[in-house]
């Protein structure tokens, strides 16, 4: 049975927003002819035909004889945006807030978000689930948590700008937000000197692209500079179970390590320097910490990251790869 024509009529009117939206179309740009639409969409001529006038009708477009018809307002753009963080809870061990990191870092979007007198918006998704309906409702959102087990063919369905924070993927071409540790690693490695020590570096259980690219970059400039060190690494649970600390305090006992890096959660600091036989230097990746590691500042990182999402918002024919922010190794 068909459904009824101003059914049809609404269907048609959310699918042509939802298209100008996703292509960026500004007030005084050209739309699609009434033939082009139905070549990209399941509607008949005679609906389109009406769906046009009644968007005529309502100031939407303008049509001039002879030159096609023209985008006049655009009733999904106001003066402030809705910006919307979302994190995989399958992978944020915990939820958002029992995670130091992500939580200085929602903190800080959020902030600087409200500071430029848009709207913040916080949600979730997981591995197979996203909120797609809700994105189409907002302008721009940034995901965090994307791995392997990401199902990512939703990412496509919506109209609202999609980028990632610090998420690598062949099958994403999003704009992504990363941190890049390689500065800080060889910073670390060139501080050490002559010294010959103990380096026990904690991988995260959790497999996902980003984690795998630190990790490879890690054991590259270990080749490179870590000549004369012993270096052991052990995956460890971050995120679910970080008491199961039974492997990590094995590792300390039998390696005796000189120095303890890598995924190193806040909790375990105290674990490794009641263990350890002698002083420990801890190095973890940090947000806004005076003390050692691998520190992001949040307040830069978000300087890097909103004014290109506005940029991306305004100019939707952006394609290339914001610069990657680089952690500063504090020792």
């Amino acid at each position: 049975m068909k459904k009824p024509l101003l059914t049809r009529h609404l269907q048609l009117r959310n699918m042509l927003f939802k298209h100008w939206k996703t292509k960026g179309l500004k007030k005084g740009e050209k739309i699609e002819s009434q033939n082009d639409i139905k070549s990209f969409c399941d509607f008949s001529l005679i609906t389109i035909i009406k769906t046009l006038n009644d968007l005529q009708a309502e100031g939407i477009i303008q049509r001039k004889v002879g030159k096609g018809s023209y985008l006049q307002n655009a009733p999904w753009f106001t003066s402030h945006l809705r910006i919307g963080f979302f994190y995989n809870r399958e992978v944020v061990g915990g939820g958002i807030f029992n995670n130091n990191f992500y939580t200085k870092l929602v903190v800080a979007f959020e902030k600087q978000v409200i500071s430029d007198g848009h709207e913040f918006i916080l949600g979730s998704f997981t591995h197979k689930q996203k909120p797609v309906l809700l994105w189409d409702d907002l302008d721009a959102v940034v995901l965090t948590g994307i791995t392997k087990k990401t199902e990512v063919e939703d990412l496509g369905k919506t109209s609202c700008l999609l980028s990632v924070i610090d998420t690598h993927s062949d099958k994403l071409s999003i704009s992504n937000y990363r941190i890049n540790l390689k500065p800080a690693f060889t910073e670390m490695f060139s501080l050490l000197k002559n010294k010959k020590i103990n380096i026990l570096y904690l991988d995260s259980l959790i497999k996902s692209p980003e984690q795998t690219v630190r990790l490879n970059d890690f054991k590259n400039i270990f080749k490179i500079k870590g000549h004369g060190h012993k270096i052991k690494f052990l995956n460890v649970d971050q995120e679910f179970n970080i008491n199961q600390t039974d492997n990590l305090i094995k590792a300390i006992l039998s390696f005796k390590p000189d120095m303890v890096c890598g995924y190193v959660h806040p909790d375990w600091y105290d674990l490794i320097e009641k263990v350890s036989s002698k002083k420990v230097n801890i190095y973890s990746l940090l947000i806004d910490f005076g003390k050692q590691g691998f520190i992001v500042n949040s307040d830069k990182w978000m300087n890097e990251i909103l004014p290109d999402i506005y940029a991306r918002l305004d100019n939707r024919s952006i394609k290339h790869q914001p610069s990657s922010y680089k952690a500063e190794f504090i020792k």
